[in-house]
């Protein structure tokens, strides 16, 4: 189901990129922009060869020989070069030299953007990663509240407490809850809070096991049918290890 969700906000909001860049220039809130973040690097739409057999083929004996130099694509050809990353290490703009292009930059974008923009980086390519981020959480708290906080539970929207606080605080419950939830995986020791807790678009081959001292099988299940399980995780608990599960999150908001 999360497959599903995370595969239809990407191509909502490929459509959508040069709004929320533009959103950065006239002052408007990110959030106005839509729900999801703007993707603008879906592949091009397939069509015709520029090589279809409108001509006749060469002889063997006429092909040309190989220049050594790479044919021509109809597309700029990639520099090996990209933009840093907006958390890449290194030196950062400072506040008061952050500017756009046109426009102006809200107070909140401009909080956002502190120590976030590499030296040499346009700013509006920051601020978008941080509108796109905003724009996803929205999109998907509409379709699944659950798979919204997964994504945050599992690492999938990586930067969404940094994009919420600076940007769309409406999130921020999403990002609170998360902070309570188990990605697959093993937890132990004090990463484990005892409480009840509901798998987040689960697969059909979720499973989970939870172990006390000395290896103690504890309580264990598995789920083939897909759908949210309600697991308690005891205070005597010393591991638990899920699998297939995407995400456990607290119920009642909190462990």
């Amino acid at each position: 189901m999360r497959n599903t969700f995370l595969a239809c906000a990407g191509v909502v909001l490929t459509a959508a990129a040069l709004a929320a860049c533009g959103s950065s220039a006239d002052g408007n809130d990110p959030e106005a922009a839509g729900a999801k973040r703007p993707a603008a690097s879906g592949p091009a739409a397939p069509g015709p060869s520029t090589t279809a057999a409108t001509e006749p083929a060469t002889p063997p004996s006429e092909e040309p020989e190989a220049s050594g130099e790479p044919e021509a694509s109809g597309e700029p050809e990639a520099s090996g070069e990209s933009a840093p990353a907006a958390t890449a290490e290194g030196p950062k703009t400072p506040a008061d030299e952050i500017t756009p292009a046109t426009g102006t930059f809200t107070r909140k974008q401009k909080e956002y953007l502190k120590d976030r923009v590499p030296k040499g980086m346009d700013p509006a390519a920051v601020l978008q990663t941080g509108q796109e981020t905003c724009d996803k959480l929205r999109y998907l708290v509409k379709a699944d509240r659950d798979t919204a906080v997964g994504a945050i539970v599992t690492g999938e929207i990586p930067d969404a407490k940094d994009a919420v606080a600076g940007l769309c605080t409406q999130h921020q419950d999403l990002v609170d809850e998360a902070a309570y939830g188990y990605p697959d995986g093993k937890h132990s020791g004090k990463n484990l809070r005892p409480g009840v807790y509901r798998s987040a678009s689960p697969t059909t081959d979720c499973s989970w096991r939870i172990e006390g001292a000395g290896g103690k099988e504890l309580a264990s299940g598995a789920s083939g049918t897909g759908k949210s399980r309600k697991i308690t995780i005891p205070g005597s608990a010393v591991t638990f290890t899920s699998t297939g599960c995407y995400a456990w999150l607290p119920e009642g908001g909190e462990g």
